[in-house]
Formats: C-alpha cells, structure tokens, sequence
C-alpha cells in the first residue's frame, strides 16, 4: 500500500498564498462552518493550488467544513488517473465525473469558432449541476487576481464592458461560486507548483477536441491581453497593487451610467 502523506507536512505553501487566501476569506465569508465544499480540480496548476490550500484550511481552520475533489471529463481523452491517485495520497474524497461533451461539441460547433469557450461553459454548467446534485453548497473554482485582471482588460477592449471576477457568486441554480485564490498572483502559483512537482495536466496538449480542431480559431485575446500586461508591469511594477486597490474602490458616478447622478 502507497504511503498517506500528511496534507500540511507533505507540502510546501506559499506564504504569500496563505496570507492572500486568508485575506479574501476574512474579508468575503467565502467558506462558513458546516459548508460543503467541492473543489473543480481540473489538474491545472491553479486548481493544485486551490486544493491543497482549502485542505490546510479544513485542518487548522476553528470550524469544521467538509472539501471533496472533483474532476470533470468531458471525453477529450485525458487521463485523470494521477488526479485520483493525489488525492488518495493525502486523504481527498475524489470524484470523478464523466460527461459527453466532447460529442456535444462535435455536433454543435460551427465552422471558425473556438472549441475551447464553448467546451468551457459546458464544463461549467455541468459542474454546477453535478455540485448540487451531491449535495454540495459552495464550488471552489481556481481563478486568481490575474485572471481578474485579465478579464476586465478583455470586456475593456474587445467587448466595451467593465466587468471582471467576483471572490464569490451565486450560480443559476443556486450554488454559490467561491474563488479563494482571486487575490493571489499567477507567479506565485506557478513558483509553489514547481517545489511541490505536482502531476500538472496540460489540457490543450492533452484535449483531443483543441488538437483535432483544424482550421478552428483558437482563444487569442487573453493571450494578447496578457502579453499587454506583462509589459505594462515592467514598466509599473506596483501596477497590480494599483489594480487590486481599484477593484475596491470604484466610482461609479463618474461614468455615463443613469441613476448614480440621482443620489
């Protein structure tokens, strides 16, 4: 029998992680006494992460919480057996779940679209689901602050909308969506990825769907959004400080938005 291996001892966290989520929960209520808590683990590093910080929280936190594990298999052809076998290591309920997106996509997708957005809102409608299905309040999703960022700069400039991430919403269907790490930089997540050599999943090397898509349009604009962002921030390093205290403080009534003029 395979060695357990002790959920804090076993791993090396990130101080600046900890202290980022521990934020976010003392300041949101994202994780109550007696939650249930599922974690969408797709094997990404973010998701990693995720894990394994609201694990150390359910240990040392002074309430009990319940935290489960579950990965969405939309038929692409990844193996999500190292998934299961990291968790029964450190003591995770896992759940697998397969689903038949990937025949959905087939018959759905329309000639010079991207297989991935569509594929990622049917992930998220099923997860949704299958969350309450079980029995689950809350759904631990692993966005972080440079998703946020990411976000709005994208609605900013190819959808002219000012919009981002929440640390916390309700689903259509009443589950309340968490996301613990939307504080926490993208750096710092790869960095604590690495001294932990976690079994990382690399979704689009492994998706059959995205590698058989020829002639599809493929996500460009985070990517261009990003590379944006790098550069900005070598010339402002304190640009995602700035942004972080933005997303606090909005002044609504200097937009043209009807109502707020009427206060």
């Amino acid at each position: 029998m395979e060695k357990k291996l002790n959920p804090i001892k076993d791993i090396w966290f990130s101080k600046k992680i900890t202290k980022f989520v521990g934020r976010v929960q003392g300041e949101f209520e994202l994780i109550k006494p007696g939650d249930r808590v599922l974690v969408g683990f797709s094997g990404g590093k973010d998701s990693f992460i995720l894990l394994h910080v609201l694990k150390r929280m359910q240990l040392i936190a002074p309430f009990k919480f319940e935290l489960a594990a579950i990965t969405v298999d939309a038929g692409t052809g990844i193996d999500y057996s190292p998934l299961k076998e990291h968790c029964e290591k450190f003591g995770i309920e896992y759940i697998w779940y397969k689903t038949p997106i990937l025949e959905i996509l087939d018959e759905k997708k329309r000639p010079g679209s991207s297989p991935c957005s569509f594929c990622a809102r049917m992930r998220r409608g099923a997860i949704y689901t299958k969350a309450l299905e079980l029995g689950y309040n809350k759904l631990a999703l692993g966005h972080h602050f440079d998703d946020a960022v990411e976000t709005f700069f994208m609605g900013l400039f190819y959808n002219g909308i000012m919009r981002s991430m929440p640390p916390k919403y309700r689903a259509y269907n009443d589950i309340e969506v968490i996301r613990p790490l939307i504080k926490v930089r993208e750096k710092w997540i790869q960095y604590m990825a690495e001294k932990n050599n976690f079994p990382i999943i690399n979704g689009e090397e492994s998706c059959v769907a995205y590698k058989a898509s020829e002639g599809v349009k493929h996500p460009y604009a985070r990517e261009k959004v990003k590379q944006f962002l790098a550069n900005l921030e070598k010339e402002e390093p304190k640009l995602f400080q700035r942004l972080d205290n933005a997303f606090s403080h909005i002044d609504c009534d200097t937009f043209f938005m009807k109502g707020f003029d009427e206060a």
